[in-house]
């Protein structure tokens, strides 16, 4: 899974840096800290997977995602936030978002969802 592409959209630097440095053993990976810098990288860079906190200085990850979809993007996309009570998953359905965390994250479940998401949909045993 290499060649799979993950953008990490996430205000909080170290949360970033982190993610990055986890997910770029096993994939390419890029950052963004806010929307604005999010859509600058998707000119050059289409993600497999988005992994957006839900608030970023500049815009909410849900209306990102919008943005994203309304535009194109067909990928996988992961929601994280430190306000649970604030997520409609209503709207994360409709927003096609697949997966919803709760910060502080446990690294290894988000890791098995994001091999998850990514698996090729013909591989049976990854899609379990």
């Amino acid at each position: 899974m290499a060649n799979k592409k993950i953008l990490v959209v996430e205000d909080e630097e170290s949360i970033r840096k982190t993610f990055s440095l986890i997910l770029s053993k096993r994939y390419k990976v890029l950052s963004a800290k806010d929307g604005r810098e999010a859509k600058l990288r998707t000119q050059s860079f289409t993600p497999d997977l988005i992994i957006v906190d839900l608030k970023l200085p500049d815009t909410s990850g849900l209306e990102l995602m919008a943005e994203f979809r309304e535009g194109g993007y067909g990928g996988e996309a992961i929601l994280i936030s430190a306000f649970p009570d604030l997520v409609d998953i209503s709207e994360l359905v409709r927003r096609g978002i697949g997966h919803f965390f709760v910060k502080p994250l446990d690294l290894d479940v988000l890791s098995r969802s994001i091999d998850f998401l990514l698996a090729p949909k013909t591989d049976p045993d990854k899609r379990v």
